[in-house]
């Protein structure tokens, strides 16, 4: 296969799962979506499956488990007719028997502290957030409206040590580029701490302060959505990460009166644990919010 049939592959591939990402709280109409994006609707589920090794029906079906099942544990004002409704559902009959295929308990159970158990088994599959000693109630937030942020990015399926090759790969395309003015964005489209770490999808970001002409066409681009978000200043070594989200959504968004959306939260990088020898980071963490 030529690169440049590749790349296209990848870019339908990735804009694809961009829609499905940005439309999961509606009833998405693939028909429309292989017109918008230019390709027969048979085309698009293969090569869909060709990059990603699932079909674009179980894709849509695991990204509304992942939200639904955030959104239960945050937002406890939110009824289970009301999650069902923010992930896309057509009926709450749908969801409650879906929910409990995947995790064994319904939804109401989940949401009365049902994730618990489930979300602990994952914290056990990193033995460096178990090894972690970081504690964060001493982490205030700022509040701060946020613009969109255009960035290009690789996605990276897995939440994990090999994470790093991602970012090795965007460092050689910012130094094939001779881009010095950029921030480093680390897009976190799963809870890691209630999904199995080796089906998260992470998306490493680069954004351009200023925009340059770019030389190669290696990255594809999209929008980091705009909004309110709760903005964490901290730092630490990479087994700390996983510890403040599980922090985060278990016990600060819960107490905190705020719930969350369907949106990804994302942290900008000041110093990228993947890119140094020291594996430290520092990070402000952006959690969208809602009041």
């Amino acid at each position: 296969m030529k690169k440049e049939t590749l790349q296209k592959r990848v870019q339908v591939s990735n804009n694809i799962l961009y829609y499905i990402y940005t439309h999961i709280d509606t009833a998405i109409n693939l028909d429309e979506l292989a017109q918008d994006l230019n390709v027969s609707k048979f085309h698009m589920h293969r090569i869909f499956k060709e990059v990603f090794g699932k079909n674009i029906y179980e894709t849509i079906k695991n990204i509304r488990l992942q939200k639904a099942s955030n959104l239960l544990l945050t937002n406890k004002y939110s009824t289970i007719t009301d999650v069902a409704n923010l992930c896309g559902y057509s009926s709450q009959t749908s969801f409650i028997r879906t929910f409990k295929e995947r995790f064994n308990m319904t939804p109401k159970e989940w949401k009365k502290g049902g994730y618990k158990l489930y979300s602990d088994s994952i914290l056990q599959q990193s033995q460096k957030a178990m090894n972690s000693r970081a504690t964060f109630e001493h982490l205030e937030p700022t509040i701060v409206k946020r613009d969109e942020i255009n960035s290009y990015y690789i996605r990276h399926h897995g939440y994990d040590a090999s994470i790093k090759q991602t970012w090795q790969k965007l460092q050689a395309w910012i130094f094939t580029n001779n881009l010095s003015d950029f921030q480093q964005i680390a897009l976190f489209h799963d809870n890691p701490t209630i999904t199995p770490l080796s089906e998260c999808q992470y998306v490493a970001c680069i954004a351009l302060k200023e925009e340059k002409i770019i030389q190669s066409h290696q990255l594809p681009k999209f929008k980091i959505a705009s909004g309110v978000y709760a903005k964490f200043d901290l730092s630490g070594e990479q087994g700390d990460i996983l510890k403040f989200i599980h922090w985060v959504y278990h016990e600060w968004l819960p107490q905190s009166e705020y719930e969350t959306s369907i949106k990804p939260p994302y942290a900008i990088y000041k110093k990228n644990n993947y890119l140094n020898e020291d594996a430290a980071f520092e990070m402000s963490f952006f959690i969208p919010i809602k009041y």
